[in-house]
């Protein structure tokens, strides 16, 4: 009855999609600290399993290679939280040197934009520039790093634990499935078809990101620059978010490379304008070759999500579930624009999300006439 009211309705149907919308939304909201860990458990599971899967081709036991499985991917957190925090604390500290360094410079500057712009009073925004710099600011970073190290291996141990339960169970899902299923729609295959697409997206995503953090890594440390390892660690993790990510992780290289101070007396020296170029030309072609044409080739047009789509992802995820959901905007949206292609009547919400509709095939129009 109710559906044929929305049939002769469809504005009635409309504001009923938008009314179930806005619950999800803020159901989902509600539940981040459950959902936010099980989600990013779903995502390391979906990268880990094909090396569960080899182990036990390998007649390895099950709890045997879930274990092994487990401990490399928890030598890997443990080795980025433990690298990064230390050396993202290095380079908070150097940061704040190099803006220390540069605050008589700042000073003429400031005073030629206050000239210029009447509206400012004198000396406002040196007094500003300067307040940020203070002593309380270099103690926040420290304590602040800290903290922050310290709350992300609480949460890892959480992903972890789910992991464990997940790849567990990655065995047994398919039987299930097919159980639920009897011998009615091959339930496990599209689930099977959803989690393959999933996987190769995640796979091919980490396995870009590794490469991209590995060569500026080397590249920053062939410029000289400070920190080449913090440098190559924060290009992979942005490399997950899309569009911006690229941009924030060439920002301190570009800060590092472009301002020059006596490392003796930690005196301004000057602004090297040349050696910035020439880092963030290495940014941008890494970034260029990786994403726009490596990237792309290998997952193929049907797993492209359009610009815009991407760009709002970002600021949807991130407000719903701050920075880690920021970082995974993109496979969140892929792993939603992959179920809706495999659900029959939700398939032109797909063909929104996407680049553009799929290839019509030869002679298409030939047989429509």
């Amino acid at each position: 009855m109710i559906y044929d009211q929305f049939d002769r309705n469809p504005g009635l149907r409309i504001l009923f999609t938008l009314a179930i919308a806005f619950i999800l939304i803020q159901g989902l909201r509600f539940t981040q600290p459950v959902l936010l860990p099980i989600a990013t458990a779903g995502f390391l599971a979906a990268i880990s399993l094909p090396a569960v899967l080899w182990l036990s081709r390998k007649r390895v036991p099950l709890a045997i290679a879930v274990l092994v499985t487990i401990l490399a991917v928890a030598g890997s957190f443990g080795l980025l939280i433990v690298v990064g925090s230390q050396q993202f604390t290095e380079l908070q500290i150097r940061l704040f040197n190099l803006f220390t360094a540069t605050l008589p410079q700042l000073e003429v500057w400031f005073a030629q934009l206050e000239e210029w712009a009447p509206v400012l009073e004198e000396g406002q925004l040196m007094a500003v520039a300067r307040e940020a710099v203070g002593a309380a600011f270099l103690t926040n970073l420290v304590t602040g790093a800290t903290t922050w190290a310290l709350a992300l291996l609480g949460s890892t141990f959480l992903v972890l634990l789910i992991l464990a339960f997940a790849l567990g169970e990655a065995l047994v899902l398919p039987r299930k499935l097919r159980a639920i299923a009897g011998d009615g729609e091959p339930l496990d295959e599209r689930f099977r078809k959803i989690i393959e697409e999933v996987q190769g997206y995640l796979v091919i995503k980490t396995l870009v990101s590794l490469a991209t953090g590995v060569l500026l890594g080397l590249w920053t440390w062939f410029m000289g620059l400070d920190l080449p390892i913090l440098l190559g660690l924060i290009a992979f993790v942005l490399n997950y978010v899309p569009t911006i990510g690229s941009i924030l992780a060439s920002v301190p290289a570009l800060i590092l490379a472009l301002i020059n101070v006596d490392p003796v007396t930690a005196e301004f020296v000057g602004i090297d304008i040349q050696h910035a170029a020439v880092v963030g030309l290495g940014y941008l072609t890494v970034n260029v070759f990786f994403g726009n044409w490596l990237e792309p080739t290998l997952m193929g047009r049907r797993l492209g999500l359009s610009t815009l789509i991407v760009v709002v992802s970002l600021f949807f995820w991130g407000w719903l579930w701050g920075p880690v959901g920021a970082l995974l905007s993109v496979p969140l949206t892929m792993v939603v624009k992959i179920m809706l292609e495999n659900t029959r009547d939700l398939q032109w919400i797909a063909v929104l999300l996407g680049k553009g509709p799929a290839p019509e095939p030869a002679g298409g129009q030939g047989t429509r006439a």
